[in-house]
C-alpha cells in the first residue's frame, strides 16, 4: 500500500469518527453519577465491553477517552486480569490476522469465540510480527523492519514511522516502550549488517566475520530517527524484548569478547545499554527466554526432557534477590499430539515454534503458558495439574501477547 493510499484511508477513518462524534448524545442516565464513580466503574470493565461502550453515544465515547483512565487506572492494570485480553498474532494460512479474547474467558472454562480485529494493512503488505504491546498500543514490524508501525487495535489507529537505511545484509533487533518518568514512548533499532559474510585472509583461509552496528532511536512525534553510534552487545531478536520500568531488555548472542549470553536492558530515559546481573549458577542458552511476571523481571529455562524452570528477579538489579521459583513438568497439550503440519514449517513464525513460554501468572496463582505457537495450557503449581485451553476460532498457529487494551490516541501520542 503506497503512502497517499494509506493517508487517504487513515483521513477517511477520522472523518467518519469525527461524524460519528457530531451526531447528538442519546439520554442513558449515567451522565447523572459523579465522573469518579463513572471512571471506576469502566476501570473495571474488559476491554470487550468498553469497545461496545465507546460506540453507544457521544458522552460514552468521550468518557471511555478520558485522560484519566489512561494516566491514573490502565497503567496499573497488570494487577487487575479482568481490565488484559490475549492477543493472537497469526500469519499462516492468511497473513496479517489479529484476534482477542477478554481475560474473563480463561477463568469461565467455556469455549468463548475470539474476535476478530480488523487490520489497516492490505493483501500485499508484508507479513507483519508483534514486536511489543505497551500501553494499549502494538509496535508491528515487516522482516529486516522494511516496515514498521504503531497501531491501537482498539481504536483502529496506526501510523507507519518513517525508514532509516537498509544494508544489503543486515538483520534487525526492535525495541518499543514508554518511560513513565520521561513520559514519552520510543522505538529502539540495532541495526546489524555484513560487509562481507566471509572475510578473507591469508593463504587462502576464510572465517566468519562479526557484523557491525548501529543503534537508533526515534521518539513517537518526531519525523526523523536519531543515531546513537554502535553497541558492542550482539542481542537476539527472538524470542524477542521485555518491558519493565521503562528499561527494555534482551537477551545477547555470544561474541569474540563475550562467549556468555547475558541479560542486556536499554534504558529509554538516558538510552544506555547495560548488562543485568543474572544467577551465578544459572548460565543462559539457547533455549531461554525472558518474561514480565508480577512486575518482577524472569527467566524462562528449558531443562532436562520439556521441564522449565522459572526465575525471578524479586528486586531489580540486585542479583542475590534472583530466585527460581517454578518447576514446571513436561507436558504435551492434545493440540500436539498430531505433530507439526509440513506447510506450517514454511512460515516465518515456525521458527519460533520451538518455545514452550509462560505468558502470564494469574491471581488465582495458576500459571498460562502457550506451547510451540499453536496451544494454551493453564498449570497449576499447588497440584501440579495442566489444563488445555482453546476458544473458538482461534488460530491454529499463532504469537500471543498479554495486551492491556484502551483507547489511547495515536494521533495524540505523535502531536497531531
Amino acid at each position: 500500500m503506497d503512502s497517499n493510499n494509506r493517508e487517504e484511508q487513515h483521513k477517511t477513518s477520522r472523518s467518519k469518527e469525527e461524524n460519528d462524534q457530531s451526531l447528538p448524545a442519546a439520554s442513558t442516565g449515567i451522565e447523572s453519577l459523579p465522573r469518579e464513580i463513572m471512571l471506576q466503574i469502566l476501570s473495571k470493565l474488559p476491554i470487550s465491553s468498553l469497545v461496545q461502550f465507546k460506540y453507544v453515544c457521544k458522552a460514552w465515547r468521550i468518557l471511555a477517552q478520558d485522560p484519566y483512565l489512561l494516566d491514573h487506572l490502565y497503567p496499573n492494570q497488570w494487577t487487575e486480569d479482568n481490565q488484559l485480553c490475549l492477543i493472537f498474532q497469526s500469519n499462516y494460512p492468511i497473513k496479517n490476522q489479529l484476534y482477542f479474547v477478554d481475560f474473563d474467558a480463561i477463568y469461565s472454562g467455556k469455549e468463548t469465540p475470539v474476535k476478530k480485529i480488523e487490520m489497516p494493512f492490505c493483501s500485499s503488505s508484508p507479513e507483519l510480527d508483534v514486536v511489543s504491546s505497551c500501553n494499549g498500543l502494538l509496535c508491528l514490524s515487516s522482516d529486516n523492519s522494511s516496515i514498521t508501525s504503531v497501531y491501537n487495535p482498539f481504536t483502529r489507529e496506526y501510523r507507519e514511522l518513517p525508514n532509516t537505511n537498509q544494508y544489503p545484509k543486515q538483520s534487525v533487533v526492535l525495541g518499543f516502550g514508554f518511560h513513565p518518568s520521561a513520559k514519552e514512548y520510543k522505538v529502539v533499532k540495532i541495526i546489524y549488517y555484513w560487509s562481507n559474510e566471509l572475510t578473507n585472509l591469508r593463504h587462502g583461509i576464510r572465517r566468519f566475520s562479526f557484523p557491525k552496528s548501529e543503534v537508533q532511536v526515534l521518539s513517537l512525534g518526531s519525523s526523523s530517527w536519531r543515531s546513537l553510534g554502535k553497541t558492542s552487545y550482539y542481542l537476539d531478536d527472538w524470542p524477542g524484548q521485555v518491558l519493565l520500568d521503562g528499561r527494555i531488555h534482551w537477551e545477547s548472542r555470544p561474541r569474540r569478547y563475550r562467549p556468555h549470553r547475558n541479560i542486556i536492558s536499554f534504558d529509554l530515559a538516558d538510552e544506555q545499554f547495560r548488562e543485568v546481573p543474572k544467577p551465578d549458577d544459572l548460565i543462559l542458552g539457547n533455549l531461554v527466554y525472558l518474561a514480565v511476571l508480577r512486575g518482577c523481571l524472569s527467566i524462562g529455562l528449558y531443562v532436562n526432557y520439556g521441564k522449565l524452570e522459572i526465575w525471578v528477579m524479586k528486586e531489580y538489579g540486585l542479583k542475590e534477590s534472583w530466585a527460581k521459583v517454578f518447576n514446571i513438568g513436561s507436558y504435551v497439550p492434545k493440540a500436539l499430539e498430531q505433530g507439526l503440519e509440513r506447510s506450517f514449517m514454511i512460515s516465518r513464525i515456525a521458527k519460533r515454534g520451538s518455545f514452550n513460554r509462560v505468558l502470564y501468572v494469574l491471581k488465582n496463582g495458576k500459571i498460562l503458558l502457550q506451547y510451540k505457537c499453536k496451544a494454551l495450557v493453564l498449570y497449576d503449581p499447588k497440584t501440579e495439574d495442566f489444563k488445555d485451553v482453546g476458544f473458538k476460532e482461534m488460530p491454529n498457529w499463532c504469537e500471543t501477547v498479554v495486551h492491556v487494551g484502551n483507547f489511547n490516541q495515536i494521533d495524540t501520542i505523535f502531536g497531531l
